[in-house]
């Protein structure tokens, strides 16, 4: 009899950590893995539906806690390996976001930093071998930086958030290459268009200019040049990259070398405004106000523009929104279905 095989997902207080959740909850090809769910807040576990069973969610384990606590770290990966089960994955989704870890230098540094490392030095020693993929960003990136950013432009941060995030990959290449773990660094694009609260995200606008208005609410942009272009993808092709990550071939990347530019779409605030229009009505793009914020700014000038994903799409298979206007829609069919 085949040991069980068990998945964690750190930060699944959040967006992603949810999504990718109730992704393999869907697909047949995890039915027999155990999720478990972690987050200093309590994890979000995914509902029945019509595509998940309620027999499925006695599979999927929260477990509340601090992931900064060695104590807890420690018996989160042993809760992994009960009654011998494989710990087959861990996606690391926890963090500080950028302009929280920018106004906080001190717990960027705790949880961005010595939380992962923390994790992964228990991942090592617990369960070696274990596949991790470490969720970084394309804020590893800094000016000047090329119109196209393609795989072998070097990251230069100009951000905490960015040069935290690279000390973490730093080290996963190097935890991969001695075989300590099988790693893959996955550097999201800015997800949009984001459900729920405003972050503490320096591209937060980013969904707010969408997500706010259609509420009834006014969101503040923090840069006035509508042709200001940001690189986003939207909730449900992340998810889809994700599974892709977890199912790949390990020698697709070189052993020293092991992140991947999640593919993403070009897109100006004017686009989004457009779409905004397009769904909401003039009425909407009324509650959209751009008072300038200078520090926000700074970091999100910093920030690539558009990628080279040839790489990502034609030879790794990962997938890529058609355009913003599908990013548009598929937030607005979420809240139909909520209706």
């Amino acid at each position: 009899m085949c040991a069980r095989k068990s998945i964690l997902i750190t930060g699944a207080g959040g967006l992603v950590g949810p999504l990718l959740a109730t992704r393999l909850l869907r697909d047949p090809n995890y039915s027999q893995h155990t999720l478990y769910l972690t987050d200093l807040a309590p994890p979000i576990v995914p509902s029945a539906s019509s595509s998940i069973s309620p027999d499925r969610l006695e599979n999927v384990i929260p477990i509340q806690g601090d992931i900064t606590s060695p104590t807890f770290v420690s018996s989160l990966i042993s809760s992994t390996l009960t009654d011998g089960a494989r710990l087959e994955a861990v996606f690391i989704f926890h963090g500080i976001m950028s302009a929280g870890s920018e106004a906080n230098f001190d717990l960027s540094l705790k949880v961005n930093v010595d939380s992962v490392r923390l994790l992964l030095d228990e991942i090592r020693t617990q369960a070696p071998g274990t596949r991790v993929i470490y969720s970084s960003s394309q804020a590893v990136y800094g000016q000047p930086l090329p119109a196209i950013v393609t795989d072998d432009v070097t990251p230069t941060p100009q951000s905490t958030y960015g040069a935290h995030k690279l000390m973490m990959e730093t080290y996963i290449n190097d935890l991969h290459r001695k075989g300590y773990i099988e790693g893959f660094i996955v550097r999201f694009p800015t997800i949009s268009v984001r459900p729920g609260k405003p972050t503490a995200a320096a591209s937060s606008f980013l969904s707010g200019i969408i997500r706010e208005p259609l509420a009834g609410k006014e969101c503040v942009v923090p840069i006035e040049e509508r042709s200001f272009r940001s690189y986003l993808s939207s909730p449900s092709t992340i998810a889809e990259n994700l599974v892709r990550v977890l199912e790949m071939d390990g020698n697709k990347l070189p052993e020293h070398r092991r992140g991947v530019n999640f593919p993403g779409i070009s897109v100006s605030v004017q686009q989004l405004l457009d779409a905004l229009e397009k769904y909401g009505g003039k009425e909407t793009v009324g509650l959209v106000k751009e008072k300038r914020d200078e520090g926000l700014e700074k970091v999100l000038r910093s920030w690539p523009t558009d990628f080279d994903t040839s790489r990502a799409v034609g030879q790794l298979g990962l997938v890529v929104d058609e355009g913003v206007d599908g990013l548009v829609r598929e937030y607005v069919e979420s809240l139909k279905r909520k209706e």
